[in-house]
């Protein structure tokens, strides 16, 4: 084997489609367009949802619901994420900083404490929300809330 002999694998490789280079090719003439109409000509672009005519299905929908701009988003984690996170790194306090740290939070995101799991650990827990069940839980453990 040398380099002169090296050819690409079959079927790996097609020659391009020459289009509108004379008849003798195949594809002169009408240059795969067909003849005459819209779609033939130059400069021809197809509207984006347009369908022939047809009342198009972003008109025949009727609109509904609205975007809460006032709406506040937050990011959900459990008390047993905060059982982990607590043993893991010998925690007593976990607040906004200590949830980025481990992973659990995004720079801008807010954080809400849900109930899931159980809480053996006594800590104080900062965050933006708590649900009724994270809040007995924490306090039942011997823990504190402080609500930002």
């Amino acid at each position: 084997m040398n380099l002169s002999n090296l050819t690409p694998a079959v079927g790996s490789t097609q020659t391009r489609k020459r289009i509108g280079r004379g008849t003798g090719s195949g594809l002169g003439g009408t240059s795969t367009k067909g003849h005459k109409g819209q779609k033939s000509r130059s400069g021809y672009s197809k509207k984006i949802g347009f369908e022939g005519g047809q009342m198009p299905i972003q008109r025949r929908l009727p609109k509904f619901g609205f975007k809460n701009v006032n709406r506040v988003e937050y990011k959900a984690i459990n008390i047993e994420t905060l059982e982990i996170l607590a043993q893991a790194q010998n925690l007593t306090k976990i607040g906004l900083q200590e949830l980025r740290d481990g992973g659990f939070l995004s720079r801008t995101a807010l954080a809400k404490i849900l109930g899931k799991g159980v809480l053996t650990v006594k800590i104080e827990v900062e965050a933006n929300g708590f649900s009724k069940s994270a809040e007995e839980a924490i306090i039942a453990a011997g823990g504190t809330i402080v609500k930002l």
